[in-house]
This record gives structure tokens, C-alpha cells and sequence, in this order.
């Protein structure tokens, strides 16, 4: 790669300790000797999110999103501090910064905001003195001077939307993981690493639960083209490069399969069937900024039909609230809630120009008597809802049934 601005994102596994740190603070060294412009964006340390919700929950069930926000956007001010430090005992001019002192601009939606702008003008002055420039990845602020955070995965989200307004070179995202595989390598162990998978691909797996990339960075990623490398901190490997699709990625039928357990399916009872019941269902939901995934009404045989939907499990709690008055209103039996299911999915761009691709997978699944409960299609994917105890099976069965395994 020719001399350039890369734009870097550690996640919290590669800086979860000070040995780490300052382990990230070699690797951007390296890259500094070689005449490299440099912003790098930090998670915070490990675990911590995760143990600062503990931390809320443990005040109430019920925290408010607004101060969630204030305290889990912590995490990243303590990381980025650290690998300034970090990189000033190196003798490397650095500086940090949160999302807010960058300019990075919300909507008013606190602990999933979306990013609505991007000044970056800290960003450039310091650039132009020479300074690597650290900032805090997850975070930013609304037009109320609020502090927001981005959802879970959101320092891909700022180190994806400053790549784009900065022009980047390269934006590589460092993760504990050598690159996106075929499958998740803890369950199939022929998983193979791809060198290289689209931007329409990564975003399917990535929105169906493959944990590398948070969908909507990958949105953001192929608007503006950003050029992305998935690698690994621990290891100076090549990763797999995320790009524009081309021709010979369509003789690939299939390119990866995702499972994802944390989903809660949702069925509301004895729905009356006439216009406007789904339109006043769905609009409840929206309104509380939950997020439906996979939609089935039954067909209707006596005037009544059943909905059922799939949402994120973190978010059946909120939800419970909502569908209570739901079924008032619109006069159903009742609603019930299963959180005993995953989506399992195949995704490749291949499927566009290859027949049978959907025979094939229920096929593998019946193979393994594994019952098919929902299924959603698009041009590159097909998701199927199971009973959650059969993930692993499934998994296994479709990555030889594409023939997915290392060769």
C-alpha cells in the first residue's frame, strides 16, 4: 500500500489490558516508521461495557437510556488515554479525543444513535502537525449536547463513517479473529478464511449475526466505498478485504453461514383479519425504536390469522409493554413469546445466477431432522428459524453441504 491515511479500529479484545496497549501502540509505530497517517478508534477495555450495564442493572431494572449513555461512553475515554500514553512514551506526538470533541454528530436516540454528520475538523488540524490522533469509537453527541452512544459494535460504526469523511486509504478493523470465515471456526473446524467477500455479503452476515463487522457500519462502508481490511491484532496475517463485488465472486453459490441465537420470536393470537390491523401493530412497534426482523401472517380461514415476528432478544422486554396494548386494541386472543429459537442463514452473491440453492439448504436441515419454523429470502441470503438447541447442527450441516470447508 502506498503511503497514505489509514484509518485503524481496535476492538476490546485487542486492547482488554495494559500489555495489550502497549501492544497496539507497537503495531501503530510500525505503521508510523513507514510514513503512514494514522486515526486510530478504541473500544474500551475487554469486558467493560458489559460490566458497566452489570453495574446500571444492578441500580434498577430499568435504567434510563440517557444516562446509560453517560455511563457506558466511560469506557472509551479510559482506553484512549491510555494508548495516547502509550504512544508518548514511544516518543510518538499523539492525542486523544471523544466522539463529541471530533464532531461526530447524532440523531437524538440514545444507546443506538445513528450518525448524522461528521466535522472531523480536530481531526485534520491535528493530522497536519504530525500527531497520530486517537478517538473514542462507539460515542458521539446530538444536537442537544447529549452524549450518545451507537449500539452494540459501534466502534466500527465511527471508525467506518471517519474513514469515509476523511477519504482513507484503508480502514482496518482489528478484531481477535484472523479475518471473516465461512462459518464461526469454534463450531465448524474447517472453517476456511476468506481472502476477499463483497460489501452486499459482509453486510448479510454481519446483520445476520456474524459477529465481525456491525451491519450498519457495513451500510456506511458501501455508500461511500470504503476500503476495509478484517485482521487480527495478535498476528501480522493479511485478513480478508471487504469491496465492490466482482465477476468472480458470482461463481461462488454460496460464500459464508451465520447463525445468530439472540433472537425472541414474538405471535400475536387471533389477530382480526382486516386492513390496517398490521399497519397499526407494526407502527406501535416502530414507535418504541424496536427493530422486527422476519414477518409471517397465517392466512386467514375464519376470519382471524396469526402474526408472528422475530426481533432481538435484548429487546423482548420493551416490547412485552407494547404488546399488551397491542392486543387490546386490536382486539386479539393474546400474544405469545418464544425465545428458545435462532436464524440460521447462507448468504453469497452467487445465489443470483445459481438454481436450487434454497432445495439444497432445507434439504441439509431435513437431512438432520431439524424443523424449519420461519424463512426469509432476499437475492443473496435465505434465513430459516429453528429451535436454538439445534445451532450447532445446523451450522455444520450447511458448511458441507455448500462444500464451504478449507480445500
Amino acid at each position: 500500500m502506498k503511503n497514505s491515511l489509514i484509518v485503524q479500529k481496535y476492538g476490546g479484545s485487542s486492547v482488554a489490558n495494559i500489555d495489550r496497549i502497549k501492544s497496539v501502540a507497537e503495531r501503530i509505530a510500525r505503521y508510523r516508521k513507514k510514513g503512514h497517517s494514522l486515526v486510530v478508534v478504541i473500544s474500551a477495555l475487554g469486558d467493560t461495557t458489559d460490566e458497566l450495564l452489570k453495574l446500571a442493572h444492578g441500580i434498577t431494572a430499568s435504567p434510563s437510556e440517557r444516562e446509560l449513555d453517560m455511563l457506558i461512553s466511560t469506557g472509551e475515554q479510559v482506553s484512549v488515554a491510555l494508548l495516547a500514553m502509550a504512544m508518548h512514551k514511544k516518543g510518538i506526538d499523539a492525542i486523544s479525543f471523544t466522539g463529541a470533541q471530533v464532531g461526530i454528530i447524532t440523531d437524538r436516540s440514545h444507546t443506538k444513535a445513528r450518525i448524522i454528520d461528521v466535522s472531523a475538523d480536530r481531526i485534520k488540524k491535528a493530522l497536519k502537525q504530525g500527531k497520530v490522533v486517537i478517538v473514542a469509537g462507539f460515542q458521539g453527541v446530538n444536537l442537544d449536547q447529549e452524549i450518545t452512544t451507537l449500539g452494540r459494535g459501534g466502534s466500527d460504526m465511527t471508525a467506518v463513517a471517519l474513514a469515509a469523511t476523511l477519504k482513507a486509504g484503508m480502514c482496518e478493523i482489528y478484531t481477535d479473529v484472523e479475518g471473516v470465515y465461512t462459518a464461526d471456526p469454534k463450531i465448524v473446524k474447517d472453517a476456511r478464511k476468506l481472502s476477499c467477500i463483497s460489501y452486499e455479503e459482509m453486510l448479510e452476515l454481519a446483520s445476520l449475526g456474524a459477529q465481525v463487522m456491525q451491519a450498519r457500519s457495513m451500510e456506511v462502508a458501501k455508500k461511500f466505498s470504503v476500503p476495509l481490511h478484517i485482521r487480527s491484532s495478535f498476528s501480522n496475517k493479511v485478513g480478508t478485504i471487504i469491496s465492490k463485488e466482482v465477476k468472480a465472486m458470482e461463481e461462488v453459490m454460496v460464500s459464508g453461514v451465520a447463525a445468530n441465537k439472540k433472537e425472541a420470536k414474538v405471535t400475536i393470537c387471533d389477530v382480526p383479519d382486516r386492513p390496517g390491523i398490521a399497519a397499526k401493530i407494526f407502527r406501535d412497534i416502530a414507535d418504541k425504536n424496536i427493530n422486527v426482523d422476519m414477518i409471517i401472517q397465517n392466512i386467514s380461514r375464519t376470519g382471524y390469522t396469526d402474526v408472528s415476528f422475530t426481533m432481538p432478544v435484548e429487546e423482548l422486554g420493551r416490547a412485552r409493554q407494547v404488546m399488551e396494548r397491542i392486543v387490546k386494541d386490536v382486539k386479539a386472543k393474546g400474544v405469545i413469546y418464544n425465545r428458545e429459537i435462532a436464524k440460521i442463514s447462507i448468504v453469497g452473491v452467487g445465489m443470483r445466477s445459481h438454481s436450487g440453492v434454497a432445495a439444497k439448504m432445507f434439504e441439509a436441515l431435513a437431512s438432520k431432522r431439524i424443523n424449519i419454523d420461519m424463512i426469509s429470502t432476499s437475492e443473496i441470503k435465505i434465513s430459516c428459524v429453528i429451535d436454538k438447541k439445534h445451532v450447532k447442527d445446523a451450522v455444520k450441516v450447511l458448511h458441507k453441504a455448500f462444500k464451504l470447508g478449507k480445500k
